[in-house]
């Protein structure tokens, strides 16, 4: 296009959200009652990846449904900038913190917890975990180092380059048990390929908990841009293998970035909720199918997913989803499993 944009993305820069974009969609909100924690979202500061405030998170968990918590996930914000390195995402910490005692009786969602960052291969984890807590005030519930290690020449939008063959480390492996045997999880975003990866180590560490993001991570986009049906048989599998090992739980959600190919980010109509549907739901009841909702939980992985739709539809096509599901394990899904992982009743 002859200036570089096109409808929901600047080409330039695909990491710019358009909220005039995306409220062109507005829909009635499905069982508006319903309480929902989010139990995945990012905050970045200006001149951060996406430009996210709590007021941005504050105006999508307000737009209709029934969000109660949120648990925010490590996204390498407001990293320290000197100091030992082992300890600058410590300001990553300081930085969600003062955001979650503001969110804190605000009238709107709260920021309940937080899943940080640090090496798992550093040689006192012990010394790590402490600090965290500290730092956190209580809200520390675990640690996401991703796998996610794009391979070569794959033409991905959102390319990764953690430390390869981390799971074999047993260095790596050594720090998920200290996490464990401190109460502590694990999770990690990877692409769908590297779920063997995340089974693996669920089975070398059987005492950590450990938290599968974005369902695995299915990709169309690069060289799998036609290969969905050949990923989706494969990445069936991976994900029976891992739910099979009792210590994993899975994020519903996460399926909306860039990589997963749905292709509504460059549309000229972002898409609804039916459409979210359609595309998805084969994906997230074969999760459920595998994991069980006890073992499952909602996140809008906000607001990198927000490139492609809005948190109204988002939540209102989940919601669809799994409306022939007990009451039960609804509630598992949209809190209660949250609730649990994140010890959120501290």
């Amino acid at each position: 296009m002859a200036d570089n944009k096109m409808e929901g993305i600047d080409v330039n820069n695909p990491l710019v959200l358009r909220n005039d974009w995306l409220a062109t969609v507005q829909e009635d909100i499905v069982d508006p009652d319903r309480a929902i924690i989010d139990t995945h979202h990012h905050l970045w500061p200006a001149g951060g990846l996406i430009e996210y405030s709590l007021e941005d998170l504050h105006a999508d968990t307000g737009s209709g449904h029934n969000v109660v918590k949120t648990v925010f996930m490590e996204c390498h914000a407001s990293y320290r900038e000197d100091g030992p390195a082992h300890l600058r995402s410590l300001g990553e910490v300081e930085y969600v913190r003062e955001n979650a005692e503001r969110s804190r009786g605000s009238g709107q969602a709260e920021i309940a917890a937080m899943v940080t960052h640090f090496d798992l291969h550093y040689p006192d984890v012990n010394e790590l975990i402490d600090a965290h807590e500290e730092t956190s005030g209580g809200m520390f519930r675990g640690i996401r180092q991703a796998l996610a290690n794009a391979r070569p020449n794959e033409g991905l939008m959102l390319e990764a380059h953690g430390p390869q063959d981390m799971y074999k480390n047993p260095d790596f492996l050594k720090g998920m048990k200290v996490l464990g045997d401190r109460g502590h999880s694990y999770e990690s975003w990877h692409y769908h390929y590297q779920n063997p990866e995340f089974a693996a180590i669920a089975r070398a560490v059987p005492g950590t908990l450990m938290v599968l993001d974005h369902i695995g991570t299915p990709v169309a986009t690069g060289v799998y841009a036609d290969k969905r049906d050949a990923v989706f048989e494969e990445w069936k599998k991976d994900i029976a293998d891992i739910a099979s090992c009792e210590n994993t739980i899975a994020k519903l959600g996460g399926f909306a970035m860039p990589d997963n190919g749905m292709g509504w980010m460059g549309r000229d109509v972002p898409p609804t909720s039916d459409e979210v549907v359609a595309a998805q739901a084969a994906y997230y009841l074969h999760v459920i199918e595998c994991f069980t909702p006890d073992r499952c939980m909602f996140e809008s992985n906000f607001p990198v997913d927000k490139l492609s739709l809005s948190y109204q539809v988002f939540f209102n096509a989940m919601k669809k989803i799994v409306k022939d599901f007990s009451e039960d394990e609804k509630n598992a899904m949209f809190s209660g499993t949250a609730t649990r992982v994140y010890r959120l009743n501290k």
